[in-house]
């Protein structure tokens, strides 16, 4: 496995210190410090900033029943009346907070970049809906996109998943569950939280002052998974998962300030040590979360382009492979 970075900025990216600088001058509490409404209302004004995304061909909003019974909502983005692929997408925010207005404009630009169908999943959230149920969400939603949405589209369209942190996690575990059951072309993983060691050299070293503290993380697990993180169970530590043969090919992009940069970086290289294509990169200056601020950090919006290539290059390779089987 290679790791490659973006070599363009070795220190904090300016525009990224800028913003960063701006929220300690204005005082921003630690998402962990604040009541989880608290915490939703701040971290959804904050997506405010980041623009609305491109225009598109399409959009819909859906809804699906889940195994519970219960419903959630999806909001399908088609970039083009003839889409290459199927994204399913889930958001980041700790499993916790986050929402699909606050994603939109990161799945419009994917759409867009890699001329897909996005499909945004809004899973129940912690606490009111801890571990496992956000997992069964996203697979039962991936199973609803895969037999209900897709063919609309498109007959075999290759279907990839991808999310940011949180939203990786439970990408990466779904696309671990599929394995044999369902054909995933790719996962596309920014920042993923692939485990519970919040003792890493980069939990240490950019433990606060950055977009994602320590504190924040163990918060997030307590809401989650209480009393459970702390076991290592795969479906909330994929990076714990013994045998990783027979995942999807992977991106995975971590961010050089981030504490859960080690930790995607080990899950690639289990990956790639599996048999599994990977391509790792890091991107250099750049914290947690960036991929939302590609409208704003010109080094975000060239991570999210190589996410886009990636989305792109995954159906790619499985059309080839399907093309060439007997």
């Amino acid at each position: 496995m290679s790791l490659s970075s973006d070599a363009s900025c070795a220190e904090l990216h300016p525009v990224v210190q800028r913003l960063l600088q701006a929220q300690q001058a204005a005082g921003r509490a630690a998402l962990s410090s604040l009541p989880v409404p608290q915490a939703r209302q701040l971290y959804d004004a904050a997506a405010a900033a980041f623009g609305p995304g491109p225009s598109v061909h399409a959009t819909s909003e859906r809804t699906m029943t889940v195994r519970s019974g219960e419903r959630i909502a999806l909001r399908v983005i088609q970039a083009t009346p003839q889409p290459a692929q199927v994204v399913v997408y889930l958001h980041g925010g700790g499993w916790v907070l986050g929402d699909l207005d606050g994603f939109d404009a990161l799945a419009r630009a994917l759409a867009v970049r890699s001329n897909s169908v996005v499909v945004l999943v809004d899973y129940r959230l912690a606490p009111e809906h801890p571990f496992p149920v956000p997992v069964h969400d996203a697979e039962d939603a991936v199973w609803h996109v895969a037999r209900e949405i897709a063919p609309a589209f498109g007959a075999d369209l290759p279907l990839v998943l991808a999310g940011d942190s949180a939203g990786a996690n439970l990408a990466a575990v779904v696309c671990l569950g599929l394995r044999g059951r369902l054909p995933i072309a790719g996962q596309v993983l920014f920042n993923p939280v692939t485990d519970v060691d919040t003792e890493t050299p980069s939990y240490r070293e950019f433990a606060q002052g950055y977009t994602l503290t320590k504190p924040d993380m163990r918060w997030f697990f307590d809401l989650y998974a209480p009393g459970q993180w702390q076991q290592g169970d795969p479906r909330i530590a994929p990076l714990r998962t013994p045998d990783l043969r027979g995942a999807p090919p992977a991106w995975i992009g971590t961010a050089q300030f981030d504490v859960l940069r080690d930790e995607g970086e080990r899950y690639a290289q289990r990956l790639r040590d599996a048999g599994v294509p990977v391509e790792l990169r890091r991107f250099d200056g750049l914290v947690h979360g960036y991929a939302r601020w590609f409208a704003l950090v010109d080094a975000a919006d060239r991570a999210v382009d190589d996410a886009a290539r990636a989305i792109a290059a995954a159906s790619a390779t499985r059309d080839a492979s399907t093309a060439t089987s007997p």
